[in-house]
């Protein structure tokens, strides 16, 4: 599909029709991408509560290397869209050359920042004695993958937000099912260990990124060129502030996972493991919504920049009655089969099925509202907003999770560990209504 056929469909495409054709590829791929994250999590369970616990530990790195990867493809994207919609090609080709090496360059440094600091990192991310060993083999070989990793998320969302979801589906997807495949085979056959699910995690996000690259060319996306890293000075301060959000949310999303396993731990390493098997359910419920909202993004955002808001409004209340009908049920699922669902991680140890069912059923509880939250804060942040886009997409997992998962076990032990992200869930969602009523008629 050529570019004006493109933006022609973006413009006057059905809403229903054109979302799901946006949002379905990238469904798929955030739910792919989720199992995959729940398949490391299995395998490596099978090693031991302490190697199950060392992955929840390394999540919140590969958390800051997904805001980096956000920060760039949003912050980037946001602004391609908008200006594909005012056909402003050449600026639009300029903003994602720059979005794509700048996140390349910034993947280069954690790899080598975290090999220069290995013990230390893995001690601030929140290992026990126990639970060392397993996060220093698993991260050193982690932090190898950082810069395609990071590149590999910048260029899925360039490809989403100039309508070309399915390429960026077929890039993630391939990827995450390589690596559930990887996985028995390099930590049992060629017996590796956790290690083995590193190397498996590394190479997989590999063939992702060559995919992706080969998916920005043959879909007719602006292209990416070396030369255009001249206008970055320029350009730097567009991208963060459309990226910005997203980091906030995705860089929050490691704090809070951090101090989720600081919280965790007076508790042992059955604690630790079981909110981190909580984490990986969440995260694969959630992934709906999110990817109802990448599907937004790109409609917002060109039509947005065409001046269009009716059509603005009508895609995001469509997205928002859809996903919220569609975490209702996952909810109600999730909750009547908490207990088994966690105990497919972790059979054997009936304290991490314990601790792991009364957190994801807290979880279940709000997982409603958060198809609300998410949507605002994608909305706001897809048409320029960044103050109020950056505030909500902080209260969900910092400004309201990080004082509740510090302080409510002071009160009630491990209760408050289990239910702080239900509390913020439910705090976000006031905010974001706050937000929307006070934003909305301005658009």
């Amino acid at each position: 599909m050529t570019q004006a056929e493109k933006q022609h469909m973006m413009a006057t495409a059905p809403i229903p029709g054109l979302i799901a054709r946006l949002s379905v590829p990238t469904i798929i791929s955030m739910l792919i991408t989720s199992f995959y994250n729940m398949a490391d999590t299995f395998f490596v369970g099978k090693l031991g509560t302490s190697a199950t616990a060392a992955v929840g530990v390394v999540f919140p790195l590969m958390s800051i290397i997904q805001a980096l990867g956000f920060l760039f493809g949003h912050g980037s994207g946001n602004s391609v869209s908008r200006k594909l919609g005012a056909q402003k090609v050449d600026e639009a080709e300029h903003l994602a050359s720059c979005g794509f090496f700048s996140s390349l360059v910034c993947g280069l440094f954690i790899l080598i920042g975290g090999q220069l600091f290995l013990e230390p990192l893995s001690r601030i991310l929140g290992s026990t004695d126990t639970i060392l060993p397993y996060t220093k083999q698993y991260l050193s070989v982690i932090l190898i993958g950082a810069p395609y990793m990071t590149a590999s998320l910048t260029m899925n969302n360039l490809l989403r937000f100039q309508g070309s979801a399915f390429y960026a589906m077929i890039g993630i997807t391939t990827g995450a099912v390589l690596n559930v495949i990887l996985d028995p085979v390099f930590i049992f056959v060629f017996d590796m260990g956790i290690a083995g699910a590193a190397w498996a995690t590394i190479l997989s996000q590999l063939v992702s990124f060559v995919l992706l690259l080969v998916g920005m060319k043959v879909s007719n996306c602006v292209p990416l060129r070396m030369k255009n890293m001249k206008y970055l000075p320029s350009l730097i301060g567009q991208i963060f502030g459309g990226g910005l959000p997203s980091l906030c949310r995705q860089g929050l999303a490691s704090l809070a996972t951090v101090a989720l396993n600081l919280a965790a731990g007076p508790y042992g390493d059955a604690a630790i493991a079981a909110m981190s098997i909580v984490m990986r359910i969440a995260f694969f419920a959630g992934s709906t919504v999110i990817g109802f909202g990448q599907g937004f993004q790109p409609v917002c955002g060109f039509n947005y920049g065409a001046g269009n808001i009716k059509r603005v409004k009508e895609a995001f209340w469509f997205c928002v009655k859809l996903a919220t009908g569609v975490l209702i049920v996952l909810a109600i699922l999730g909750f009547v089969f908490s207990g088994d669902l966690v105990a497919i991680f972790r059979k054997d140890d009936l304290e991490v099925i314990e601790i792991g069912t009364l957190a994801l059923r807290m979880q279940c509880i709000t997982l409603p509202l958060t198809g609300w939250i998410i949507l605002n804060n994608m909305l706001f942040q897809t048409i320029g907003r960044t103050v109020p886009a950056s505030v909500l997409a902080a209260s969900r997992q910092g400004i309201f999770f990080l004082p509740a998962v510090l302080i409510l076990p002071f009160f009630f032990g491990i209760r408050g560990v289990q239910c702080a992200q239900a509390v913020a869930d439910a705090a976000a969602f006031v905010l974001a209504l706050v937000l929307n009523r006070k934003l909305m008629p301005t658009l």
